[in-house]
């Protein structure tokens, strides 16, 4: 049973990682498309803000997503009767909270231990990601600003 927990967690890291990845690479097109063809008398704080929740909503859609990937195949293998139930589970341990008050049957609890390291992995990168962007609307700012004192 240890060998299919790793498998199955195995494809679903796999997955999440594939969606996040297509998922940033998404939200870096976006970003490059609305600073690359913003006029420079138009950029402002009010600009930058919004390219910034932008780029958070995107990241929790992203992270939504993945909750939602793994909550299905807890319904798949018959762990939880209820959606609610699978998300609610797939969300705390996603998020490493793990409250402890609903749990897998032992012979799923790896792909628990699993889903909390991979969704641990992508809220970082999804950090450094956040950060990246951030400094980079204020690296554009500057540019900017010096452009305008010339």
């Amino acid at each position: 049973m240890l060998l299919l927990n790793l498998f199955v967690a195995g494809v679903l890291v796999v997955t999440t990682f594939a969606m996040h990845f297509a998922g940033l690479v998404g939200l870096t097109w976006f970003m490059r498309k609305r600073i690359s063809g913003h006029p420079h008398r138009l950029t402002s704080v009010a600009w930058q803000g919004a390219a910034i929740l932008f780029v958070v909503l995107g990241l929790f859609a992203l992270h939504s997503a993945q909750i939602w990937v793994y909550a299905f195949v807890y319904l798949a293998l018959g762990e939880f009767s209820s959606v609610e139930t699978a998300l609610y589970f797939s969300t705390s341990t996603f998020t490493t909270v793990g409250f402890g008050d609903i749990v897998l049957q032992d012979e799923w609890r790896m792909l628990s231990a699993a889903e909390s390291a991979n969704g641990f992995l992508l809220i970082g990168w999804s950090t450094a990601f956040l950060v990246a962007v951030t400094g980079r609307l204020r690296v554009f700012e500057a540019d900017i600003e010096r452009l305008d004192a010339e």
